[in-house]
């Protein structure tokens, strides 16, 4: 359930043939994949502290922070994307540490910065011209002496004395702020405009304007960089920024979105306020089948065709499990019950999992409700289910373009039966030499899967829906010995046929769990 109290389907595993068969047929898009319902960054409560663009002034993102009472201030491209961070210290330390004369034409600050700055405006020039060479110089002494320490290109600031503005403009400044005045008589104005010199007026004396004019430096400046910086993304799980937010000594840390955009900050302290996910989980009861870090997560209901499995629940749940062949008969049920109408779209993909749990209507897990619900399902799609169904079990088993991996992988489910942990997938189909062919392939992989997810024993069930048997592949300790015991049948090379076993849910792991709880 998200923010907004709205459910949207998800997925824990990944999309097999036939389902991406049914998801076409019907022209739905499939479910989002969540493989873990663990906290995210997201699910904490993220300051909304505004971030200020790259092209602000020092004064801007001082007073900012002081207002918002915060210390830092991400600092953003004008598309959104965090370009660092500038905070209280920076600045103190920039007004505390000696700085060199020219630092405002490194830093490359506009005059209208500066004017703004000062409270002042441009009188003369370009006003979205860079100061971009030359030192800051106060000419408070004669003309003559002034000629002495200017250089080509400095930025003056003098009084309201014309004499003082005319000298400036003459040795070659490329700005001059004017202070205690309004504007320029025309003889400066024109002589600025020949020599390409800035006038800046203020109303602010001498030394009000050489205490603030370093605040028109533009705070990307100061800042530090995107690289000198931690950040997190709203995706990012809370378990894997938790160490790091605790060996770093900073307050806040950026917040950034899948496209590097910044949307907030959080703290040490927003790690007390996490909101776990709400979940309904649907078809399945057992842990080793559900996402990770389900324990993380709040579950809300279950509904459920299945044995109840390993799942717990810190409170009291709805839960709705029925001894029925799929889930969706249930769902079925729970539409009619409610009183609301089921689209098409969505009674076909109802009908299709019908149909592909019951096998048809062949599995000896089907019930009379679900052939009910599957018929009316299909009427309202507006399908021929027998003829669907041939399509949908032929894109099932064509498997030609899969590798043995993905064809293991894409019907598997884990079971833990106290001790013992085994695995069984199963591909159904109506052609006996592709299964044949699947067979071959796969026999190695049983193996690597045992390994791989720690597992004493593999099953694969080959299931042929015309002669409703299965050909059980099995690798692992005490495999074959467990299908003797459970069926009566003996295993060659690997394989046993069960005749009349098609349910991996009904027939085969009731069947293990007899023999193991009988061992």
């Amino acid at each position: 359930m998200t923010r907004s109290g709205k459910y949207v389907p998800r997925r824990a595993g990944q999309i097999n043939s036939e389902t991406e068969f049914i998801l076409k047929y019907f022209g739905v898009e499939a479910p989002e994949y969540m493989p873990n319902v663990g906290v995210q960054v997201k699910d904490l409560v993220i300051d909304d502290t505004e971030g200020g663009q790259d092209n602000i002034t020092i004064r801007i993102a001082w007073e900012y922070m002081k207002e918002s009472g915060v210390s830092t201030l991400p600092i953003m491209t004008e598309d959104g994307a965090l370009e660092g961070i500038i905070t209280v210290t920076d600045i103190a330390n920039y007004y505390m540490d000696s700085y060199t004369k020219t630092i405002m034409s490194e830093a490359r600050t506009k005059f209208y910065d500066i004017a703004e700055t000062i409270n002042g405006t441009v009188v003369v020039g370009n006003e979205h011209a860079y100061f971009t060479k030359g030192k800051v110089f106060i000419g408070a002494s004669t003309p003559t002496h002034l000629a002495g320490y200017i250089e080509e290109d400095d930025l003056v600031i003098v009084s309201d004395r014309e004499d003082m503005m005319a000298a400036a403009i003459e040795n070659g400044a490329s700005c001059v702020v004017v202070c205690l005045r309004d504007d320029v008589d025309e003889k400066i104005r024109k002589l600025a405009e020949e020599r390409c010199c800035v006038i800046i007026c203020t109303r602010f004396d001498t030394y009000t304007v050489g205490r603030l004019i370093n605040q028109a430096i533009p705070a990307k400046y100061l800042m530090r960089g995107k690289e000198k910086i931690v950040s997190f993304h709203l995706e990012d799980f809370v378990d894997d920024i938790r160490e790091i937010m605790g060996k770093k000594r900073y307050r806040s840390f950026p917040i950034l979105n899948h496209a590097g955009q910044y949307v907030g900050m959080i703290s040490r302290r927003s790690l007390l306020s996490t909101r776990k996910k709400k979940l309904i989980l649907v078809d399945h009861t057992e842990k080793s089948q559900a996402v990770d870090n389900l324990d993380q997560a709040e579950i809300l209901e279950i509904i459920d065709h299945h044995r109840v499995g390993t799942l717990e629940t810190v409170g009291p749940v709805y839960y709705r499990g029925e001894p029925v062949g799929c889930t969706c008969t249930i769902l079925y049920r729970m539409f009619q019950e409610q009183g609301i109408e089921i689209p098409p779209r969505i009674a076909g993909l109802m009908a299709s999992a019908i149909c592909s749990d019951t096998l048809l209507y062949r599995s000896p897990t089907c019930t009379p409700r679900d052939k009910e619900a599957g018929d009316a399902l299909a009427k309202i799609a507006g399908i021929e289910l027998e003829a669907y169904a041939k399509k949908m079990f032929r894109a099932a088993s064509d498997l030609g373009n899969k590798t043995p991996e993905e064809i293991l992988h894409q019907d598997f489910k884990k079971f833990i039966f106290g001790e013992t942990v085994l695995g069984v997938g199963q591909i159904s189909s109506m052609d006996k030499e592709e299964l044949e062919e699947i067979a071959k392939k796969l026999r190695p992989q049983l193996e690597l899967a045992s390994v791989k997810n720690n597992m004493q024993m593999v099953f694969f069930m080959l299931t042929d829906i015309l002669d409703e048997d299965t050909h059980l592949l099995c690798y692992g300790k005490d495999c074959e010995k467990l299908i003797e015991e459970s069926f009566g049948e003996k295993v060659e090379d690997g394989k046993a046929l069960l005749k009349g076993v098609v349910s991996r849910k009904k027939q085969l792991i009731p069947a293990f769990m007899d023999a193991l709880q009988g061992a």
